[in-house]
């Protein structure tokens, strides 16, 4: 656990996700939520030793099913997100948490203690910015479509601090989770801009960095947009994007036992981007940055 300025915490040991906190004169405001039961009882415990105040608002940074899981788990009154995401979530069928339960768990404890998760639906949404304010605390939420549609900045401009979700993944393989990889692209390079007030970069998953991580990952996004087009100009299906799978496998460190997850991940997004292209005036986009 570090604390990153007055107040601002992350987490990066939990299972799947970062999850951080924002300590306001009333309460906190929770960053994601982890979503195993026992890592969200111990980030309880761990916020409430720190300062006993009631969780006030949880801000997801995405739909992805590992953030949906976690704010049951809180009784937070206020669950902030993009309207993207309640858009997400309302579609989502009856058994996902059931379902999202069953492939998390992995002892009958496990099972047992997920019994109990519910979805939650967002309370509050915005389309393009919200300004949170507790107290003397200012909380900046901006839309930067990203892996997802409803990709969502949290910053603190003061504190110079950044989560960015999803948004930002460090030395591992990107999750794209729809066709937005230009405006992903194009969001990054803002960010590295001097004006973009933030030092430290909070990313979904893993350790905290500074801006000069996001190159690897901007750099990806253009190679593999690179190789998609090709593929897409040449008239080959989308099946063919499985030709470029090994490749990419090297392009980020994984574990060996989890290769075949990891390249599910790379094609899955290797065929977003080929989706996203067709849907570009049927590649007439402009060559890949």
């Amino acid at each position: 656990m570090q604390e990153l300025a007055p107040g601002v915490w992350v987490e990066t040991e939990y299972r799947l996700i970062t999850v951080g906190a924002i300590q306001t004169e009333s309460g906190w405001v929770l960053i994601d939520t982890p979503p195993y039961p026992r890592d969200a009882w111990h980030w309880r415990e761990t916020l409430a030793e720190i300062a006993p105040l009631p969780v006030l608002a949880v801000v997801l940074t995405d739909g992805h099913r590992d953030r949906l899981l976690g704010t049951c788990w809180f009784d937070a009154p206020t669950v902030i997100a993009h309207d993207e995401t309640l858009a997400q979530m309302a579609a989502l069928s009856a058994a996902f948490m059931e379902s999202v339960a069953e492939a998390l768990a992995r002892t009958p404890a496990e099972r047992e203690q997920f019994a109990s998760a519910r979805l939650v639906m967002p309370t509050v949404t915005f389309s393009q910015r919200m300004i949170l304010h507790y107290g003397s605390c200012h909380i900046s939420l901006l839309s930067m479509t990203g892996p997802m549609a409803g990709s969502v900045w949290v910053h603190l401009p003061e504190q110079r601090v950044l989560f960015m979700g999803d948004s930002l993944s460090v030395n591992e393989h990107p999750y794209i989770s729809g066709p937005y990889t230009k405006e992903w692209l194009d969001n990054l390079t803002e960010l590295r801009r001097p004006r973009f007030a933030a030092d430290l970069l909070v990313p979904g998953r893993g350790p905290v960095v500074d801006k000069n991580a996001t190159e690897p990952l901007s750099n990806y996004l253009r190679l593999v947009r690179r190789r998609v087009q090709s593929l897409y100009r040449a008239g080959r299906p989308r099946a063919d994007t499985a030709s470029l799978v090994p490749e990419l496998l090297t392009a980020f460190p994984y574990d060996p036992a989890d290769s075949e997850n990891v390249q599910r991940r790379i094609k899955s997004g290797l065929d977003r981007i080929y989706e996203e292209l067709k849907t570009n005036e049927k590649g007439t986009d402009s060559p890949a940055r």
